[in-house]
């Protein structure tokens, strides 16, 4: 599944928080309601006139926490785009627009493949910033004959890393990434396990760095392997690409493969 990944949406509900927590929300509007599961009615009689307790990210989903209680998830999926306005919406492709007091926030998406849900159910996988998310459940995750990047990017193993972060992950750890599961060493699970947090981590401050009051957009001008703009791995190593289907797969031979 294309999406937006972890360190992305945690910056932008960072800063949705801050924009707009405590603020009741006045009108939700439907724009484009084709692939939305929720009817207008349901959506405004759950949270309109409901203040806005918290904005947080699970997995690659942002969850709006109203205080009766009631969540609004919501799926950027990969094109999705959220922009401010004022008095009016003028932006093309929306899917909805939340009104608060003074100011707007629209969601849109060229592809439609956007979209809010009320209440929605818990994912299987693990959150990949989570404290669940350790030796442990990598050990036993990793019990499997899939492909290692297909693994850590399977949402119901661990939920927020896509393709791009699943290289530079796999980078760091110095895993190849087609090693089949089952045959990574200990030490490598534990590599693998430190990795993911730093990697995200760092990948979150680089944005809230370059750009700290974002809340739509991708910002990879910082990623080491994962980019066509660069020949060599910070250690020297040629960045070698394989190219399937939609999907680009960036490596070097310092990662060793498991098989």
């Amino acid at each position: 599944m294309l999406m937006l990944e972890l360190p992305d949406l945690q910056v932008f509900s960072k800063n949705l928080n801050s924009l707009f927590r405590g603020k009741k929300l006045l009108e939700i509007k439907v724009i484009n309601g084709k692939k939305l599961k929720d009817k207008q009615s349901e959506l405004s009689e759950n949270i309109e006139g409901i203040i806005l307790q918290s904005v947080y990210r699970t997995g690659n989903e942002l969850r709006f926490h109203f205080k009766n209680k009631v969540l609004l998830g919501m799926q950027l999926m990969l094109h999705g785009n959220l922009h401010l306005f004022e008095k009016n919406n003028e932006n093309k492709y929306t899917i909805a627009e939340l009104h608060f007091k003074h100011k707007g926030l629209a969601l849109t998406d060229f592809q439609e493949l956007a979209n809010i849900k009320l209440n929605p159910e818990e994912k299987k996988g693990i959150d990949a910033l989570s404290d669940g998310l350790n030796y442990n459940y990598l050990k036993t995750a990793l019990q499997s004959k899939a492909k290692i990047k297909n693994l850590i990017t399977n949402q119901d193993v661990i939920r927020g890393i896509g393709n791009a972060y699943a290289d530079e992950i796999l980078w760091e750890a110095k895993i190849h990434p087609t090693s089949i599961s089952s045959a990574i060493s200990e030490n490598k699970i534990v590599a693998l396990e430190q990795a993911i947090k730093s990697v995200l981590i760092n990948a979150e401050e680089q944005i809230l760095k370059k750009h700290p009051h974002i809340i739509t957009g991708e910002i990879r001008d910082f990623l080491k392997i994962h980019t066509s703009e660069k020949k060599v791995s910070p250690t020297g190593a040629l960045i070698r690409v394989d190219k399937k289907g939609g999907r680009c797969t960036y490596y070097t031979d310092e990662q060793e493969l498991f098989v």
